[in-house]
């Protein structure tokens, strides 16, 4: 199959904009600019639509709000008859450093609540995911304010590089398969 759905994990809202939580949603901005592509309104998230030669990326921001992305991821595969195999879910992760990617081929939900809705509503665990490093350099007890607060300038520098990063690896997610993007990207 040629399609592929990739969801940028964050809240809607001018309050969220610039968080470290709502990553996902930047890197899908930067990712529909890459392909010249506009998100529109759409039901339950904003979505694009692309190509990359012979492949097509559907691509949305859900707008369910964090906890409940797994409507969103869930009605648009159905929608547009995509496999879970083809599935690729951007967000944020504070186990890595700022500004690093990993990308894998299934996982748990690793206490984030995007990943554990998406993981409930479609019933399994067994979607791509890339992950991208917000750091932990927060106090104990503050890691609800550290995610949904916005990037430094000087985590800027770091972050900003690594977004065009992020958006080369979903251009060979759907070009190459999850083991060579993972291959390529998850050491650099």
């Amino acid at each position: 199959m040629n399609k592929f759905l990739i969801v940028g994990l964050g809240n809607p809202g001018s309050e969220y904009e610039n968080t470290r939580h709502n990553i996902g949603s930047k890197i899908l901005d930067a990712f529909a600019n890459s392909l010249k592509v506009q998100f529109l309104s759409s039901r339950l998230a904003f979505s694009a639509e692309g190509k990359v030669r012979n492949k097509t990326f559907f691509l949305i921001k859900p707008t369910t709000f964090m906890n409940l992305s797994g409507k969103a991821v869930n009605y648009y595969l159905q929608k547009e008859k995509i496999p879970l195999a083809n599935l690729l879910v951007i967000t944020d992760d504070v186990a890595l450093p700022t500004g690093q990617i990993r990308l894998r081929p299934k996982g748990s939900d690793g206490g984030h609540n995007g990943l554990k809705s998406i993981n409930e509503t479609v019933g399994s665990g067994n979607y791509s995911r890339l992950r991208f490093g917000i750091g932990n350099e927060y106090p104990k007890g503050t890691q609800v304010n550290f995610v949904l607060g916005k990037w430094s300038n000087e985590e800027l520098k770091i972050v900003l590089p690594r977004i065009e990063l992020a958006t080369e690896a979903i251009k060979d997610f759907g070009l190459m398969g999850i083991e060579k993007t993972m291959n390529a990207y998850n050491s650099k």
